[in-house]
């Protein structure tokens, strides 16, 4: 089946960001900033300096653990008919932007900080929108202990959503927690390792470092069978070279290295290679995801996931750049919309503002409409002898038309897609006049929308471990 998809690297290009990833990994190494990860990483065969805090990974270690690591597996939902399937088939699934530091209020149109309820919302709203396929907590709640704020996002997520839950976790405290939490939605931790309700995104630091709490709970997560997304953030110029090969290199040693620590903790774990990277705005020192070498480093990272055969995600979504709505120009629209067709399975995104700090359940229901029309460039087209279709040809004759002939009346709809134009309206006003709409769609679908309910018992119980835990950080 034939896909559109976008192309960066030749194959000797390939060829050398690998080779010169395993040079990255076995001559500078990994600072990872745990002793007993270092441990783990010695026992197996990697170069240790104790003083430096620095691993260098051998080649042979790195194949062996592409090799383990499975190609395809499920990131599963607590209502099973929402399940995701990786690697993607066709289109990308879509998430929602994660962990903001704030949202707009849906009543009052104020920037303000977020509570568990409100993130319940999100997650409801999200469950509503058929565009979500699964969600990432959209928002950083303010009212917990902010060093586990983690575990009471995984877990309201989960109780208000259908849907696989992408959490995060900065501690092994957070992981075990998580884990426990989940197993009782999920009927039990052997349960949980079959059908993993949550996966975590565990960001390496860039340049080639790992944090203690992150790295940590990543080790305890794979051992429980919970996916984990290397999610690297190389900023070029800040990050990384000032270069898009530099940044690739970057990218690619990080993931490699997040995958072997992965393998050696359990393996055959599921990993996801990940990258949410972009050069920095010079003017600002922000990060810049409308810049034009977006789609070319995304794309790069794409065609490495595929080499190695692991699912990714590695482009973005959403039109939300400072404000709500489209308030950006055609040319960086473009630049950070083109990300999808870097052969991306997975791609987050919707409803985040403001370079990824805040979110608005308005911002939600446009990207997702707007992806409405956008998915139509994902379809699969079959190329074969049928659907070339040269009996027709010959029959319709030299200089002649097609539009009268049966097979145009039978195929046409399979084949072409037709705008829808109140959607295509909307986007060609390029402001902030969707907004409105875009609010009174969001209360209703959260006015009307059930979600539905995990047992009573469990929540209480899953409460009660909260209340200990947070007790436990104040």
């Amino acid at each position: 089946m034939a896909l559109a998809r976008m192309s960066f690297l030749d194959r000797d290009e390939e060829d050398t960001v690998h080779e010169q990833s395993i040079a990255c990994l076995e001559k500078i190494g990994v600072l990872i900033r745990s002793k007993p990860v270092l441990e783990m990483l010695s026992d197996a065969g990697c170069g240790i300096d104790w003083k430096g805090q620095v691993a260098r990974i051998p080649e042979e270690l790195v194949i062996e653990s592409v090799r383990k690591a499975p190609s395809e597996f499920k990131l599963c939902s607590r209502v099973s008919g929402n399940d995701v399937a990786l690697p993607s088939k066709d289109q990308p699934h879509l998430t929602t932007d994660g962990l903001t530091l704030y949202m707009i209020d849906l009543e009052t149109g104020r920037k303000r900080d977020a509570s568990r309820k409100d993130l319940g919302d999100f997650a409801r709203l999200a469950d509503a929108l058929d565009q979500i396929d699964f969600f990432w907590p959209i928002v950083t709640v303010s009212e917990v202990p902010q060093q586990c704020h983690p575990v009471f996002e995984m877990w309201t997520s989960l109780l208000n959503c259908e849907m696989h839950v992408q959490g995060d976790s900065i501690s092994a405290e957070d992981a075990r927690k998580q884990i426990e939490l989940a197993s009782l939605v999920a009927g039990g931790e052997e349960a949980l390792r079959k059908r993993p309700l949550f996966s975590a995104a565990i960001d390496p630091v860039a340049p080639l470092s790992f944090e203690k709490g992150a790295v940590e709970a990543q080790v305890i997560l794979s051992k429980a069978g919970i996916p984990i997304l290397a999610h690297s953030m190389t900023l070029t110029g800040m990050s990384s070279p000032t270069t898009v090969a530099g940044t690739v290199v970057n990218i690619n040693s990080e993931n490699l290295a997040s995958l072997v620590i992965s393998q050696i903790a359990s393996p055959g774990s599921p990993h996801i290679y990940g990258s949410s990277s972009v050069p920095i705005d010079m003017a600002t020192g922000s990060m810049n995801y409308f810049a034009p070498e977006g789609a070319a480093i995304s794309t790069a990272a794409g065609q490495m996931a595929r080499r190695y055969g692991k699912p990714c995600m590695v482009g973005d979504w959403g039109a939300g750049v400072n404000g709500l709505g489209m308030d950006a120009s055609f040319c960086e629209l473009s630049a950070h919309f083109m990300t999808m067709f870097s052969g991306t399975d997975l791609a987050p995104g919707i409803g985040g503002i403001d370079c990824a700090k805040g979110c608005s359940f308005e911002q939600m229901v446009i990207d997702a409409t707007l992806w409405d029309q956008f998915r139509a460039f994902f379809r699969r087209f079959t190329v074969d002898e049928k659907t070339i279709a040269l009996d027709v040809v010959r029959a319709v004759g030299h200089g002649n038309s097609f539009l009268t002939h049966p097979h145009t009346a039978m195929n046409f709809k399979r084949e072409l897609f037709f705008w829808d134009r109140k959607k295509l309206d909307m986007q060609a006003t390029l402001s902030d006049r969707m907004v409105t709409g875009a609010g009174k769609t969001a209360k209703k679908m959260l006015s009307d929308h059930a979600v539905e309910p995990v047992d009573k018992d469990i929540v209480r119980e899953g409460e009660r471990i909260l209340a200990e835990y947070a007790k436990s950080h104040t």
